[in-house]
């Protein structure tokens, strides 16, 4: 119940659109590392400084205007030109939807092409993140294109979905990102209980660590680190074959631990106005999530709470008006 009422906040666009507004609340500052790119930029030195690298995620919902997917673009190619210029530790994440896909294929692959290009101008890595099953093809198939000139680029494979491990056998060669999945799925192409999407997480895992390039582990299961360390010490896989990866503001003191103990690690770094969306799915993927939320701005000081509370008070009116 939790999950699917946070996931139907997700895909409020008049939430959306207002959450815009008034900036960071609910305690979704805790999670976002900023609003524009100099912010980011700074949050990215400071994880640097501490033997974490990132992965950098322009927030976006709901694009369905061409002039949308234009202004992400050039969101995006400042970054890339930031990174660049600080010579941070840091790679582009980015959604096709973002970029135009449900506007027109062409037009988004186009916009793709243009971010690819700037970033293997730069020796800078782009991972292609994977959505909800009706957008899963078409970005895919944008890969492929893309890939016939561009080796710097990869995606992610969601283990909730029945076609995941064909999915992970095509793309082996690829550096990839593997996950259980945050989006509500029919029964019929994805696996509804977390036992087996949990099982099939691990099949994966294992797969691409002795079958493939390179792999990022997301989790913040620390059960699953446990048993990937293992496997990969009984395995002799070498450290520079996988790194872990976690959500920004999320189970820090267990990034720093990784990064400590010699283990590559990755921060997925979301930045933007557009943070709404994105907030609400890190909610209802765990309901702990919600407590680890309410714990960090509940530990901060006085004025961080009145955010919290302004904030919930505009969620509430805003629910009760649709």
């Amino acid at each position: 119940m939790l999950k699917e009422f946070f996931m139907g906040l997700s895909q409020n666009q008049l939430l959306n659109s207002t959450a815009k507004k008034y900036g960071l609340k609910l305690g979704a500052q805790h999670v976002v590392a900023g609003t524009n790119v100099a912010e980011t930029i700074q949050s990215i030195k400071e994880l640097n400084a501490q033997g974490i690298s990132c992965t950098v995620d322009n927030l976006g919902e709901f694009v369905f205007e061409r002039s949308e997917a234009t202004t992400a673009k050039e969101q995006i190619l400042e970054v890339i030109e930031a990174i660049h210029e600080h010579q941070a530790d840091a790679h582009i994440s980015l959604k096709p939807t973002q970029l135009g896909l449900d506007i027109e294929y062409d037009f988004c692959l186009e916009n793709l092409r243009e971010i690819v290009a700037k970033a293997h101008e730069y020796g800078i890595f782009v991972n292609f993140d994977m959505e909800d099953s009706g957008h899963l093809q078409p970005s895919f198939d944008i890969l492929d294109e893309l890939a016939k000139k561009y080796d710097n680029i990869g995606t992610v494979i969601q283990a909730y979905f029945f076609r995941a491990e064909e999915d992970l056998h095509k793309y082996k060669d690829y550096r990839l990102r593997i996950v259980k999945g945050a989006y509500k799925e029919p029964a019929d192409l994805a696996y509804q209980e977390k036992s087996q999407i949990d099982q099939n997480y691990i099949q994966l895992i294992e797969w691409h660590l002795l079958n493939g390039k390179f792999t990022s582990i997301a989790t913040h299961d620390h059960n699953v680190i446990n048993h990937v360390k293992q496997f990969v010490k009984e395995n002799n896989i070498p450290n520079d074959k996988f790194e872990f990866q976690m959500l920004y503001g999320f189970r820090k003191d267990m990034q720093l631990q990784l990064a400590r103990e010699g283990y590559n690690f990755c921060t997925y770094v979301p930045f933007g106005q557009d943070w709404y969306g994105y907030f609400m799915r890190r909610l209802a993927e765990r309901p702990q999530n919600v407590n680890l939320i309410a714990k960090q701005v509940f530990n901060k000081k006085t004025n961080t709470m009145i955010g919290l509370a302004t904030g919930a008070f505009l969620l509430g009116r805003l629910t009760k008006r649709k």
